[in-house]
């Protein structure tokens, strides 16, 4: 865990002080249930409730003596017990404690992770609402399409999120599995009963039919669920930077007082929150690899898991909440430039209505052929003025491919003037706007 990229509200779901006291809140879990099955007294029961704790620099020494922290864990919390301690651990596996309790961490972790998702979204929507007919220019291939608005690319964005938030919540039922199930999974030494009383009073399902771990499946669909969120996180970034690029110029991060942008360039305000967002996305997509590679482990269980699991599970709950609020941020801050989306929308000369003017022919008995051949041709001609550097405007701020069009005989034969006008028109690209609101914001 990188602690310039962690935020404490997470990160202390995840020390050594929240693994081992996760642990002692399904040890007494299973007290409880052996207390109501009859087998621990209730004055043993109450004491180990009351009384059970440990110390996490007394588990490392022990640890290094035994070199297995479940049972340095134990010792340590008998320590702080009488007689009564017979009864910690008891007809459980390590994996019992471990497991169970690394699903506490998980649930508790992925409901941080779900109101991040559910922040990120009401802050995509306030935005999205407030450019909702902000004219741009949608680009394909990064070359300039037809006319769109901020705020439908904004709509994009939520649509995407809230997928991710469904997805996450059905995560969340995957993965809130705990098991006292035994050393092999069969009971053998503690009853069903057991095992569904102590999950009740976790919160959590009991795993179905364990062998001696959680099955790894679970934590690898959690994994792939973060790191697909990461990479709709990513997307939105991306275009954040695309569009803060000199050249382009219509949105840009907050540049605050004081700040900073190079140390040899005073003039630079660099996209460096979205960038940063860029990397945290690989480093959490680079957990997918081992959560996958951990669902095949020998037989009923063997340790390969573990380790993994030590740095994966914290760093990408920890990183995925820092790239969250951080997005949030870009995006509740983002100053939005109207007026140069403006200028790049009429930069190509009226290009971007073509689709419109071939679409007019054949309403006029044009052959799809001819009308795409006449609307190419005075497209290319536009393109051949941009090249050479000259204005894509008239003296009267007429676009370079209207008065090409208004010019060609062969679309005038079946366009009238006022027909090839209407076909520049704003408006036309704006008008089911807000049914597409509707659809996204009021599902």
């Amino acid at each position: 865990m990188v602690e310039r990229y962690a935020r404490e509200q997470m990160s202390s779901k995840w020390t050594q002080q929240a693994r081992y006291a996760a642990w002692l809140e399904v040890e007494k879990a299973a007290v409880k249930a052996w207390n109501k099955l009859g087998l621990i007294p209730d004055e043993d029961c109450e004491k180990i409730v009351k009384n059970a704790t440990f110390s996490v620099e007394r588990i490392e020494e022990i640890e290094a003596i035994t070199k297995h922290d479940l049972i340095a864990f134990n010792t340590s919390v008998s320590e702080s017990l009488g007689e009564e301690s017979r009864w910690f651990h008891y007809g459980m596996t390590s994996s019992d404690a471990v497991d169970t309790g690394v699903a506490l961490q998980m649930r508790d972790s992925l409901e941080i992770i779900i109101e991040d998702v559910k922040m990120l979204m009401e802050s995509i929507k306030i935005r999205a609402y407030e450019h909702k007919m902000t004219l741009m220019v949608g680009r394909s291939h990064g070359i300039h399409g037809e006319p769109i608005t901020f705020g439908l690319t904004l709509a994009v964005w939520y649509d995407e999120v809230a997928r991710h938030l469904k997805n996450l919540e059905e995560t969340m039922d995957v993965i809130a599995v705990g098991q006292i199930s035994g050393a092999m999974g069969n009971f053998a030494h503690a009853p069903l009963e057991l095992e569904e009383y102590a999950m009740a009073e976790l919160g959590l399902k009991p795993e179905p039919c364990s062998n001696q771990v959680i099955h790894r499946d679970r934590y690898a669909r959690l994994a792939t669920s973060l790191a697909l969120l990461a990479s709709s996180v990513e997307k939105f970034a991306v275009q954040v930077r695309h569009l803060q690029r000199t050249e382009v110029y219509e949105a840009e991060e907050y540049f605050a007082k004081g700040q900073k942008g190079s140390s040899a360039m005073p003039h630079k305000r660099n996209p460096i929150l979205t960038e940063n967002i860029t990397g945290l996305a690989r480093m959490i997509r680079a957990y997918v690899t081992p959560a996958l590679e951990n669902v095949a482990l020998w037989h009923e269980r063997d340790i390969s898991h573990s380790s993994t699991e030590r740095f994966w599970l914290p760093d990408a709950f920890i990183t995925t909440d820092f790239m969250l609020h951080r997005m949030n941020s870009v995006i509740a801050n983002l100053t939005v430039m109207p007026e140069n989306m403006m200028k790049n929308l009429n930069l190509t000369g009226g290009l971007v209505f073509s689709q419109r003017v071939l679409l007019e022919l054949p309403l006029a008995g044009v052959s799809r052929e001819d009308a795409y051949r006449i609307v190419q041709r005075n497209a290319m001609k536009v393109w051949e003025e941009i090249q050479q550097g000259k204005s894509t405007t008239n003296e009267k701020g007429e676009s370079l491919y209207l008065q090409y069009l208004l010019a060609d005989e062969e679309l005038r034969n079946s366009l009238s003037e006022e027909q090839i006008r209407e076909c520049f028109n704003f408006d036309y690209y704006t008008k089911n706007v807000d049914k597409i609101f509707e659809r996204v914001f009021n599902k």
